[in-house]
């Protein structure tokens, strides 16, 4: 029985008595605490490794108090399971060694037994639950299937991503039959994340908002529509479409318990667009926890403000920067675990 369920609680749509908060890419990065594992392992061996997976997971919950954990692992090792070989290289990110290219590319990427091929995952939630202890719940997650299309065209991360943005328009059926294959096997990934103990699932649409309208309608919002409704049942879905603030309204039939927004989406908008039966999260931008924790105590009670204590879950609205000052992260946590529902009304009043 989990101790502090108000993650779960929002994502039903119950009674909170403050919003619950977490941070995505919580796990890493920006904790010392963290680097120091990353000097010893390198990125991958931690991702494959159930005892690091735990210990790393853990972290922000032991040393920022927040209201869940997600899942130390990456987008990315769906596509390894694939049979697409990846480097990660310091100061540039993953390299993909044979990107999609040409239609033709799209039948030899491998459809992978996910069970065994991503089995140190499902362990690794295993090993994290046992060290939470019941303390919050973990969150599990996967990439979007446009997002991962991404990185396998375009071969490494990029600004813009324009050779993937071209290749679904020269070669349709062939983006959509890769983008159908990726779909099937992130279900698959999911629901064995929710069968391994999992309490929530989240998907990154990373690279949702360089669509565009029109592109996200035809190469996001299906993909994601599919997701949803395959796990809804399950567990509670939460769909992040960073930047696609025009697909808020479509996603709002998906099934999901919650969207994620960027902090260029206004929170009015979002509330209008999505209507009072499905949870917000987001949407801080990462860069108020560069500044310093007096900005950051006032910035973070306007965002809650904004959004109100219910049906919100308060985040930033996308990685924390690796350069946030733990003290500035944690200021930003306990801001929230500080406001009450007695303060949003006195500020309406």
């Amino acid at each position: 029985m989990l101790q502090n369920d108000r993650l779960l609680k929002t994502l039903r749509g119950e009674l909170v008595d403050r919003p619950p908060v977490w941070m995505m890419r919580q796990a890493g990065r920006f904790l010392p605490s963290y680097q120091r594992l990353r000097e010893k392992y390198d990125f991958f061996t931690r991702c494959q490794t159930p005892e690091l997976v735990a210990e790393i997971t853990c972290l922000p919950v032991d040393e920022l108090n927040v209201d869940a954990a997600i899942l130390f692992s990456d987008i990315l090792v769906v596509l390894q399971a694939m049979g697409v070989p990846i480097e990660m290289r310091e100061g540039s990110g993953p390299v993909l060694l044979r990107p999609v290219e040409k239609p033709a590319d799209v039948n030899r990427l491998e459809y992978p037994d996910v069970i065994h091929a991503l089995g140190y995952v499902f362990q690794g939630i295993r090993a994290t639950l046992q060290k939470l202890d019941g303390r919050v719940p973990l969150i599990g997650f996967a990439g979007a299937p446009w997002t991962l299309l991404c990185y396998l065209v375009e071969g490494k991360g990029s600004p813009n991503f324009e050779k993937a943005r071209a290749f679904c328009y020269q070669h349709p059926d062939a983006a959509h039959a890769l983008l159908d294959k990726l779909t099937n096997i992130t279900i698959s990934y999911l629901q064995l994340q929710i069968q391994a103990g999992v309490h929530a699932v989240q998907v990154f649409d990373s690279w949702a908002g360089l669509l565009g309208p029109e592109g996200f309608r035809q190469f996001a919002e299906p993909y994601l529509q599919r997701i949803s409704k395959a796990l809804s049942a399950l567990s509670p879905v939460i769909l992040f479409p960073k930047g696609a603030w025009f697909g808020l309204h479509a996603l709002a039939t998906s099934g999901a318990a919650a969207i994620g927004i960027d902090w260029q989406t206004d929170p009015a908008f979002a509330r209008n667009a999505v209507g009072t039966q499905i949870s917000l999260q987001g949407n801080l931008d990462p860069a108020i926890l560069l500044t310093n924790c007096t900005t950051i105590e006032a910035q973070t009670r306007a965002m809650i403000r904004r959004f109100g204590t219910q049906r919100y879950i308060a985040n930033l609205g996308h990685g924390i920067l690796p350069h946030t000052p733990v003290a500035h992260a944690r200021t930003f946590v306990e801001t929230v675990r500080r406001f009450s529902e007695a303060e949003l009304l006195s500020t309406k009043s």
